[in-house]
């Protein structure tokens, strides 16, 4: 097997001259025609979800990996062996995700980076004419969630954002349910995430950087910094530069759900919300480990809470939603649902998960892929509206109780202050996509 090592060092040189030199993707590259046996697929990111993502991908015949990248030499090495027993196919080895896009034989392109990546390399992937599978949040930013859903449509790019529920038989009966009128009128919608996981432990010096990391591309478009091991693998979505804390981790699946459910297109009337380091005041983390936000619609309310520090929650679940209806309340997460009856208004009724739907989305990617079809199961624009559900739960709080409207055609909000939030300030070299 051809595992060229060497490249990963040399593509983080060409990285560290940004800017000097032009990428095919970005002189008009466009994707190879599939051969007819195999379908090449591409990782960028391959610590965590990205690897999950790529091994279920694998699951098909059709499909093999030519490339890996990542930032962390350590972490391509590991995949670099577990790959080697799975498939015989060669592949090679990148630290320069712009080396795997200027690639023609390169049909699909995962990207399970931090958050702050996604867009760049999103975007980019679309100019070269990749179909691509993003891991959720969709971006870091409202401006992000724009640029990206402008770069697929330009391209034609076939798109599947990881959110996976969208493709789950379980998710899909509760709305089919939720939508015969059974619980009758719905009058809130609450939804929760109680994670430890979420509460970073207290501050630690900063340290040099780990051998075999690349920390200045792994910063990308966020603002310079010294290495912490805190803002790194693990814990860095819980600082503002690089993600959203539970808000937009699980938030943007159960958010979705909500949005789906009451199959809202469009922005809030307005959202308001309060949160803070209340559990762990001391912890290093700049997110919200306790946080409430409450979403207001013409005819009901949509709320949002987390506690950082705790895996309990209502109905004895830590993480869930609530529709809460005149004739019952439907209670949801992964593991199941159930309908509480209000009186004797509605039968009880429970229905049980399968736990198929990471690799059920994965196989309806790929179907959209051979089929050239845009309309997966969670196309770019279902991403966008969640993520910007998400965004706007966490810039409301930051804003500590003021009401916000959003006008997502004006792209700007009603209280001035928050505009601050809408688009973030790309590092030089990196440049905000134009599209």
């Amino acid at each position: 097997m051809k595992l060229t090592r060497r490249s990963f060092l040399k593509d983080t040189s060409i990285m560290a001259l940004a800017g000097l030199g032009s990428p095919a993707y970005l002189r008009g590259a466009t994707s190879r025609v599939m051969a007819n046996d195999k379908i090449n697929a591409a990782l960028i990111g391959c610590r965590n979800m990205g690897w999950g993502d790529l091994s279920d991908l694998l699951v098909h015949d059709e499909v093999q990996c030519v490339a890996l990248c990542d930032i962390d030499k350590s972490v391509l090495d590991s995949r670099a062996k577990e790959l080697a027993s799975r498939q015989t196919a060669k592949f090679d080895l990148y630290g320069d995700y712009r080396r795997v896009l200027d690639r023609k034989d390169i049909d699909i392109v995962i990207i399970g980076t931090p958050d702050h990546w996604h867009c760049l390399q999103f975007t980019d992937a679309c100019k070269a004419g990749k179909s691509v599978y993003v891991e959720k949040p969709i971006s870091n930013s409202l401006a992000e969630c724009d640029a990206m859903v402008a770069a697929a449509a330009k391209y034609g790019a076939v798109v599947q954002v990881g959110q996976q529920q969208r493709s789950a038989t379980l998710w899909k009966e509760m709305i089919a349910y939720l939508n015969s009128g059974v619980l009758g009128k719905i009058g809130r919608v609450h939804v929760w995430a109680n994670f430890t996981y979420a509460a970073v432990a207290p501050p630690i010096p900063d340290s040099p950087v780990p051998d075999g990391v690349d920390f200045n591309t792994w910063l990308g478009p966020a603002p310079e910094r010294t290495f912490n091991s805190q803002r790194f693998h693990g814990t860095w979505r819980m600082f503002w530069d690089y993600g959203g804390g539970l808000m937009t981790d699980w938030g943007v699946h159960l958010l979705d759900m909500a949005l789906w459910a009451k199959d809202v297109k469009t922005m809030p009337r307005s959202v308001q919300a309060n949160g803070g380091k209340f559990l762990f005041p001391d912890g290093a983390h700049e997110t919200f480990d306790t946080q409430s936000v409450m979403y207001q619609f013409d005819d009901y309310i949509f709320t949002w809470e987390n506690n950082a520090g705790i895996e309990s929650g209502p109905y004895g679940k830590n993480y869930g939603l609530a529709f809460i209806g005149a004739n019952g309340t439907l209670v949801a997460n992964r593991e199941d649902w159930q309908v509480y009856p209000e009186k004797d208004k509605t039968p009880a009724k429970t229905f049980k998960a399968d736990n198929k739907e990471h690799k059920e989305h994965l196989s309806n990617f790929l179907d959209c892929v051979k089929r050239k079809d845009r309309n997966t199961a969670c196309p770019i624009e279902t991403g966008a509206l969640s993520a910007k559900y998400a965004h706007l739960g966490n810039i409301a709080t930051r804003l500590a109780g003021k009401s916000l409207r959003y006008d997502d055609a004006m792209k700007s909000f009603d209280v001035e202050e928050a505009n601050a939030f809408i688009k973030p300030t790309y590092r030089s070299p990196w440049k905000f996509p134009t599209i």
